[in-house]
């Protein structure tokens, strides 16, 4: 908390105008005249502005790894709420994610949410998540990029990972889509830790999982493979 009151005292000028956008342009009237890469580059200024006035250094590796065409999903370890800034910070081509309901109403969340048409999942009610998971898999097949955490919730651990679940890469099955593997380390102290001292995150994109190596993976297994390669690029990039 502290640190996202620093980062919003230091871009006091800003954030009116930041803030109009983000709901003007999440309109549903206005999704034709804001079109994606617009919505996105805003997110873009806004998270970079805000990482570098919140004393957050990122560090990021392998982008040269993502696919040359769209149309993936990111599957990364989940630490707390600025995994996602992260990613508007270094993945320069648009995405949206799937999230748990219990957030899709959370100011902020909720706001970018609508501005990137995002997910909203209730993992209690199977017929919504399989509407959810088939929508997904459809707009990947046409070529949009996704963001899901297969922990189904943040880990409280630091860099120690949750089981990964296999139902998260349904998605990604159905799309016969490539699988982008991506290593978190450290963004748990960007805003869980009650402190503004200056700290490092890291975000490393992996070598992708193209539909041919797992096609013949059940999900629990698809879901081991990923977890895996994420543990050992942790413990190759991690700090000491």
């Amino acid at each position: 908390m502290e640190r996202i009151i620093l980062m919003v005292i230091r871009l006091f000028y800003k954030v009116p105008e930041w803030w109009y956008k983000i709901c003007h342009y999440g309109k549903d009237e206005n999704f034709e005249k804001y079109d994606e890469e617009k919505r996105y580059a805003l997110l873009q200024e806004l998270t970079h502005r805000a990482n570098k006035a919140g004393r957050v250094n990122v560090i990021c590796s392998g982008k040269e790894n993502l696919p040359k065409e769209n149309g993936y999903i990111l599957f990364p370890n989940h630490q707390g709420l600025f995994d996602t800034l992260l990613f508007f910070d270094t993945h320069g081509r648009f995405f949206s994610f799937v999230m748990k309901i219990e957030v899709a109403h959370v100011f902020l969340i909720r706001q970018i949410a609508r501005l990137i048409h995002a997910k909203a999942m209730d993992r209690s009610d199977v017929r919504q998540s399989m509407t959810v998971i088939k929508q997904v898999s459809e707009e990947v097949k046409q070529g949009r990029n996704y963001l899901i955490f297969a922990e189904g919730t943040r880990s409280r651990q630091g860099n120690k990972l949750l089981p990964f679940k296999g139902g998260a890469f349904k998605s990604a099955v159905y799309a016969k889509c490539p699988i982008v593997p991506v290593a978190i380390i450290d963004s748990y102290k960007a805003f869980d830790i009650h402190s503004i001292k200056k700290i490092t995150a890291q975000i490393h994109y992996l070598e992708p999982i193209y539909y041919e190596t797992y096609k013949d993976m059940k999900t629990t297994e698809i879901a081991e493979l990923v977890k895996s390669r994420i543990e050992a690029a942790i413990e190759q990039y991690e700090i000491h």
